[in-house]
């Protein structure tokens, strides 16, 4: 686990050491044992190395036997040992025991079809020197991040944008189509950042980068959803239960003392669970709660670790709010809206005195069909019987109602079809609302983009399901839109930044790519049963787990932010978003911020609204108005 770093250039500019050491010292929080470069003709690449495997020679950048081809490499590969083996049948050497090592000699056999044969979450970079060639790759799930950026003769890139950011020639202005998927959907779009001209590199894809071209890209894998008509329920219970020992066994590599997050769910507690079942020593746990009444579910962690025997550690807290927000500003190296990354930065920081890695119960949701808006979106698949134009008369009567009018927002949302329905459920900031809330030139950049046309192409059939678009099930649609774009873009993206910033690794044995393209072969009516999410996750945990882990409703991992903004974090707010220079950046409407805040002050709960705009302005004011290496120091 680390940071990873590059510059690569053809067009025979020189490169200055200290431009790859400045990209990596903003990111030491990723990689704090120690720093590795290597600066050759054409390329230098930089790491910040946390040590999870070989601890004495685990040093990168890492060559082949000739020191022709050099890797940098972030993640964890968990079948490397198994492809140590087979190379060393076929005569590579190595020098180390580390998992980095297996990536440049799997290059050497197979050219960039060598990330086929990875396991594990990683985000990479070949530089091949007789080839002038440099590939970047990033996992099948978008568990680690890659943000990369280019012009003519040069590619730059790195783990995190505040290193992209060091670099002289990035102009520090927005991307107003990721500000307008940030206030829509609470985080950046896959492949754009909110720093114009800097990208990100998607999941499952890799990029090919040789002089006289910009980067190729390619998507080397993805998921079907097929069912499986042919296995009983109770062979893919059996299937499910090996699937889950498997790879939980596998993400229990390391050479540091590792643990778990306990949230007292579903999910994290069948792999807190199998943990158990795999070693005879008591699992390390960690949970947090909050002091406010109705956000602490540290009963049900104190369960299951109780069930387990866990070394268990947990947390009822009253954070210092005003400091923790500032610092997710820094790590979250991008606005981000989901309030949740709080509560994992607190968790982590609980962890991080005890252990190097964590695993999780990410991905569940997305794979099991265990959100409840699935729920809701099955229900709501009944307003498609009501003919066409009675929906629009409604809508239009929806849009002339008052702001706050009781069953403004029902009609308008009855107006849709189911797709766009979908979608709608999902949006922070409708199209109404923006129009109110930014000013007359933004709403004109940030309209120039639709942040919902990506996502209408999947939940449509427009990104292959199944055997064919026709064959799709709207639940396959629906939890394939998650995967592709909520899981990498919210909740891997929040406990990435959340644990690194304090220099943990953590690890989602769910997101196991065997056992992601097993899920996607469960029939839908066993993810979503009746009222039962999660239908066939809960069925293979009875007798493992205890049922009123198993039964409880479901909740989400959340803050007391609505509260927060009426008390510590008011007057804070107040003076950020209502400041002069937030007026001079001409983003957001003055009026109506202060109707947010007002509304929220009297009860409404615009937590998600407030802390996203928040999060927005608090970034720029870090990135975009003071000097990078004047905010770094």
């Amino acid at each position: 686990m680390c940071g990873i770093a590059g510059i690569v250039r053809w067009n025979g500019r020189p490169i200055v050491e200290e431009d790859i050491r400045a990209m990596c010292r903003v990111m030491i929080h990723r990689g704090p044992d120690e720093e590795g470069i290597y600066c050759g003709d054409g390329a230098a690449l930089g790491m910040r190395r946390l040590s999870i495997i070989d601890l004495q020679n685990g040093q990168q950048p890492v060559p082949n036997e000739d020191r022709s081809i050099w890797v940098v490499f972030n993640g964890e590969i968990y079948n490397y040992r198994e492809l140590r083996r087979q190379l060393e049948r076929t005569g590579h050497r190595f020098r180390t025991a580390s998992d980095t090592e297996t990536i440049v000699h799997l290059y050497e056999d197979l050219g960039h079809a060598c990330v086929d044969r990875l396991r594990g979450m990683f985000a990479l970079a070949i530089w091949d020197e007789r080839l002038r060639q440099v590939i970047l790759a990033r996992d099948r799930l978008g568990i680690k991040p890659l943000y990369y950026a280019q012009r003519d003769g040069e590619l730059v890139f790195a783990s995190e944008l505040k290193s992209i950011l060091q670099v002289d020639w990035i102009d520090r202005s927005l991307d107003w189509e990721a500000a307008g998927h940030l206030f829509s959907f609470l985080a950046t779009p896959a492949s754009r950042s909110i720093v114009h001209g800097v990208s990100k590199l998607e999941p499952a894809c890799l990029g090919v980068g040789a002089r006289g071209r910009s980067l190729r890209i390619e998507r080397y894998w993805d998921v079907n959803f097929e069912p499986d008509r042919k296995s009983t329920e109770s062979d893919l219970i059996e299937r499910l239960r090996e699937l889950l020992v498997d790879s939980v066994k596998l993400h229990e590599i390391s050479d540091v003392p590792l643990g778990a997050f306990l949230s007292g769910g579903l999910d994290s507690s069948a792999v807190v669970a199998t943990m158990a079942g795999l070693t005879p020593e008591p699992v390390k746990t960690f949970s947090i709660g909050f002091v406010e009444p109705g956000f602490d579910e540290l009963l049900h962690a104190r369960r299951v670790a109780a069930a387990f025997g866990t070394d268990h550690y947990d947390l009822v807290h009253r954070p210092d709010v005003v400091q923790i927000v500032d610092d997710l500003v820094w790590y979250l190296d991008e606005p981000f809206g989901d309030t949740s990354a709080i509560a994992t930065y607190m968790v982590a920081k609980l962890a991080a005195e005890h252990v190097k890695v964590v695993l999780t119960g990410d991905g569940g949701d997305e794979l099991f069909a265990g959100y409840d808006k699935y729920l809701v979106e099955r229900r709501e698949r009944a307003y498609d019987r009501v003919p066409a134009p009675l929906r629009r008369i409604a809508g239009f009567v929806g849009r002339a109602m008052p702001d706050g009018m009781r069953g403004r927002r029902f009609l308008q949302h009855l107006a849709l079809d189911g797709s766009l329905r979908y979608l709608d459920a999902s949006t922070l900031f409708k199209a109404d609302d923006l129009g109110k809330l930014l000013t007359d030139g933004a709403l004109r950049e940030v309209g120039c983009h639709d942040p919902w046309a990506a996502p209408l192409d999947t939940l449509r059939g427009g990104v292959r399901v199944g055997s064919s678009a026709a064959e799709t099930h709207w639940l396959d649609a629906a939890q394939y839109g998650d995967l592709r774009r909520y899981l990498p873009l919210d909740i891997l993206t929040k406990v990435d930044r959340m644990t690194m910033a304090h220099s943990i690794e953590a690890r989602p044995p769910l997101l196991d790519h065997p056992l992601v393209e097993f899920a996607a072969t469960i029939p839908a009516e066993l993810r979503l049963r009746g009222g039962t999410t999660k239908y066939l996750l809960k069925q293979a945990m009875r007798g493992v787990l205890p049922d009123e882990i198993i039964d409880r409703p479901k909740h989400g991992f959340a803050v007391p932010l609505a509260r927060w903004f009426r008390g510590e974090l008011a007057g804070f707010t107040r003076d950020i978003l209502l400041s002069d220079t937030c007026r001079r950046r001409g983003v957001f409407e003055r009026e109506y911020l202060e109707l947010l805040l007002r509304l929220n002050d009297q009860g409404r709960d615009l937590d998600l609204q407030v802390w996203t705009l928040l999060s927005f302005e608090l970034w720029c004011q870090r990135f975009m108005d003071r000097p990078m290496r004047a905010a770094v120091a």
